[in-house]
């Protein structure tokens, strides 16, 4: 397993060539991330994207660790499919390791997760990230750095306990809170609810992960408008429980 040092998670889904200026605050954000997920189309895409490339090289240099995303479809999708994906991520932008969207969170798909897991780590994943969304059973904990165990809206995530009960040894957790004001104390809502790591975005509806987290820089992009076939984000909507997926572009 591997531990980047940062707190910061970012999954910014947005094209480098279309938000340049957003990219590169991240860039400059370098020293603050725990990582980036870098997601093309709703995973690497068919062919590699030369603005991905560059953009994920010049992270590299920085020493930013990078996530190629992922969807598991709670344990439906074949695991050859994402096999396959994070085999094209390796290969065409240099990933780090994986972020894998829409995570089971329940004993009996554990088994799975763990085959999964497994051969991510033989293709050279070093940082494995679990999107639950929600908090899962014990058993994943050894299968991940990091567990993300809240993907919601702010109004959700300050009905959540500030403090956690016991916690299984194994992945730190992570949470992800999207509609955050920007004169909110996020990062220390998510200490005391048990987060080492965390992210924070004033996006809402469809698409919030194509906002920056408070505090990145250059200034934050409005929320766009989705698409037709658009899901809510990372891949949970509630914190509570999982729905929808961040969708092809």
């Amino acid at each position: 397993m591997n531990t980047p040092t940062g707190t910061l998670l970012v999954p910014y889904y947005e094209h480098p060539s279309v938000r340049p200026a957003e990219w590169a605050a991240i860039l400059a954000a370098a020293p603050r991330l725990y990582g980036v997920v870098l997601n093309p189309a709703s995973g690497p895409g068919d062919r590699p994207d030369a603005a991905f490339a560059q953009t994920a090289a010049r992270l590299r240099t920085a020493g930013v660790t990078l996530l190629g995303y992922a969807d598991t479809g709670y344990g439906a999708r074949p695991y050859a499919d994402v096999e396959d994906e994070l085999r094209r991520y390796r290969a065409w932008y240099g990933t780090h390791g994986a972020f894998l969207d829409q995570v089971a969170s329940g004993a009996g798909e554990a088994r799975h997760y763990e085959r999964l897991t497994t051969a991510a780590r033989s293709l050279g994943c070093v940082t494995l990230v679990l999107n639950h969304g929600t908090r899962p059973h014990p058993a994943y904990a050894p299968l991940a750095d990091l567990q993300v165990t809240f993907e919601g809206p702010w109004s959700a995530y300050l009905r959540t306990p500030a403090r956690p009960g016991p916690r299984p040894a194994g992945a730190r957790v992570c949470h992800l809170v999207y509609g955050v004001p920007p004169d909110a104390d996020a990062a220390g809502a998510a200490r005391a609810r048990g987060a080492a790591v965390h992210c924070a975005v004033p996006g809402t509806g469809a698409h919030p992960w194509g906002t920056l987290p408070h505090g990145l820089g250059p200034g934050v992009p409005p929320a766009r408008s989705p698409g037709p076939g658009e899901g809510t984000g990372t891949g949970t909507g509630t914190g509570t429980e999982p729905s929808g997926r961040e969708p092809a572009r």
